[in-house]
């Protein structure tokens, strides 16, 4: 073992919406990454939790006429079902609507202000007097202020690219209830993350954690003028924690959404005997966060200048992925291609798409399309005609016999592939997961090019050839085995089912250094199907009809 202790965590779900196959990018980008660490000898903890406050939900709350606490409970189970069924695993897996959260907001808070960090003013904001709330930019609509361009939300416009504050817009309207907001004032709590400008500056533009692209933007866009002073309160009523020293006002959700993360971490602490300080405020640690590239401003600016504030430790890599796009184009309800997660497990195995989103997962920041006869061609002829077709093709041959007792000379294709591995685990290691399967895939090629050489299937024939035909399936179970080891991250299912057939269950990345010789070899049992592609255009169908 390495000795590395890794704390990973993907960006929080928010609890007002099912998990979809673009949240799934992220969620399987981090297993995979996570499955590797461990399999590599590191022990990685991987938590997350439910983003469960805001607006949002507490509007939700009031037109089911039932507690946020209820809602929030029946999303998070509705979420962890899904995750486990696409094989993510979480170490733990929380709510930011937890005291061990609300503790921590608590003390992040206390450093804040003892750094006299904290500012109140009156600000304008749009009210709606028939819901009785404070209107979020989201639930504001009307004419772009700069170029009149009608039915643009209240942060920004589609159609000339400004970005204003909703109290800014030309006839403005709520999304809540139809009718003319009011302008009122309100007093807001802000952070003057102004003050950490240097530090800021210094953490993002002189060290790797952060991809190149999104250092320069951080520093074209924010870091090269002042930073504006974070707004971080909402004025009741609010679903969240309520500020301790400002009655009737509550943290908005972007400050108590990512202490979520040291909240998981903790109350896996609690339940396994370890020390938070351990995780958080040690020197040994690394800290990965996976996220989208819509929410870097919130984690490469804001949350570390809350962890630099308070003694916590910094994230040593937050890791920044690109969007999905389905068919060529954005999610849509109305073409069925707004898959949920679980109506894509409906009609399709998890390993399917696990496979596809790692063949297109680079370390860089490029959106990926789910296509699918892309899709399925990837699965066909990669996962099925490749690899499992190597284990398909030989098992039966030494399923009597086992396999040979020493290691037959296979021209040098394991010692091969087995200093290929170095290449393929600092592929993952990298988050570069395409590079990784392409690499993984040249294996299967040449391993199947021995297969087709060899035909085993003929030489079952021959008389007196017994122990040729052992030595040939011999090594052609022992190179889709160490495929299968480097495999592992991406399908975990396969894993498992190689340990079964060959007798010897996948538990480290250095397995796929030595061959196994002498073992039985159990019958072979269907591992990966063929995808037809008229199952994907049913999920598509089943999806636009939900």
């Amino acid at each position: 073992m390495s000795g590395r202790r890794i704390l990973v965590t993907s960006a929080l779900p928010y609890a007002n919406g099912h998990i979809h196959i673009g949240h799934l990018v992220e969620y399987l980008q981090t297993d995979i990454w996570a499955r590797y660490q461990r399999l590599a000898g590191n022990r990685c903890l991987y938590v997350c939790a439910d983003d469960t406050h805001g607006t949002a939900i507490m509007l939700r709350a009031r037109d089911e006429d039932r507690p946020e606490t209820e809602v929030i409970a029946e999303m998070s189970e509705a979420h962890q079902r899904d995750f486990a069924d696409f094989d993510i695993r979480f170490d733990h897996y929380g709510s930011t609507n937890s005291e061990s959260n609300r503790e921590i907001c608590h003390e992040i808070w206390a450093s804040l202000t003892a750094a006299g960090m904290i500012q109140r003013r009156d600000v304008k904001q749009l009210f709606d007097p028939e819901k009785g709330i404070f209107l979020a930019d989201r639930f504001v609509k009307g004419k772009c202020p700069r170029c009149g361009a009608p039915d643009q939300y209240g942060d920004s416009c589609d159609e000339c690219g400004a970005t204003y504050s909703a109290s800014d817009v030309i006839d403005p309207v709520s999304t809540l209830s139809n009718t003319a907001p009011e302008l009122r004032t309100a007093e807001h709590i802000f952070v003057e993350i102004e003050q950490l400008h240097d530090f800021l500056t210094v953490w993002t533009q002189t060290s790797d954690h952060l991809q190149p692209e999104i250092a320069n933007f951080l520093q074209s866009n924010f870091l090269s003028d002042g930073l504006r002073d974070w707004d971080v309160s909402r004025p009741a009523p609010y679903f969240g924690f309520e500020i301790p020293d400002a009655p009737d006002n509550y943290w908005y959700v972007w400050f108590d959404a990512p202490v979520g993360y040291i909240a998981s971490t903790k109350e896996w602490c609690d339940a396994n005997g370890e020390e938070l300080d351990d995780w958080w405020r040690s020197d040994d640690v690394e800290i990965h966060h996976f996220i989208g590239k819509d929410i870097v401003y919130f984690h490469a600016l804001f949350w570390p200048a809350m962890l630099q504030t308070a003694g916590l430790n910094l994230p040593d890599r937050i890791r920044v992925h690109g969007f999905l796009t389905v068919e060529g184009a954005k999610m849509s309800k109305s073409k069925g291609t707004f898959v949920r997660a679980r109506t894509y497990l409906d009609h399709l195995g998890p390993s399917y798409l696990r496979y596809f989103y790692a063949s297109k997962l680079g370390a860089g920041l490029d959106d990926l399309d789910l296509h699918g006869d892309d899709l399925a061609a990837k699965v066909n002829s990669d996962l099925v005609g490749k690899v499992v077709n190597l284990a398909s093709r030989t098992a039966r041959f030494v399923k009597a016999t086992g396999l040979s007792e020493t290691y037959p000379d296979d021209g040098g294709l394991f010692e091969e592939a087995a200093a290929e591995g170095d290449r393929i685990a600092d592929a993952y290691e990298r988050a570069d997961i395409a590079k990784a399967m392409r690499l993984v895939m040249a294996l299967a090629d040449k391993a199947n090019v021995f297969v087709e050489k060899a035909e085993p299937w003929k030489l079952k024939k021959e008389e007196g050839r017994e122990r040729d035909v052992q030595d040939v399936s011999t090594i052609a179970l022992n190179l889709f085995r160490q495929i299968a080891i480097y495999l592992s991250p991406v399908l975990p299912r396969l894993q498992a089912q190689t340990g079964a057939l060959l007798g010897r269950p996948i538990e480290s990345w250095d397995e796929s250094k030595t061959p196994l010789t002498g073992t039985p070899v159990a019958k072979f049992k269907p591992m990966l199907q063929r995808l037809d592609p008229k199952t994907v255009e049913a999920m598509y169908a089943a999806s636009a009809e939900s």
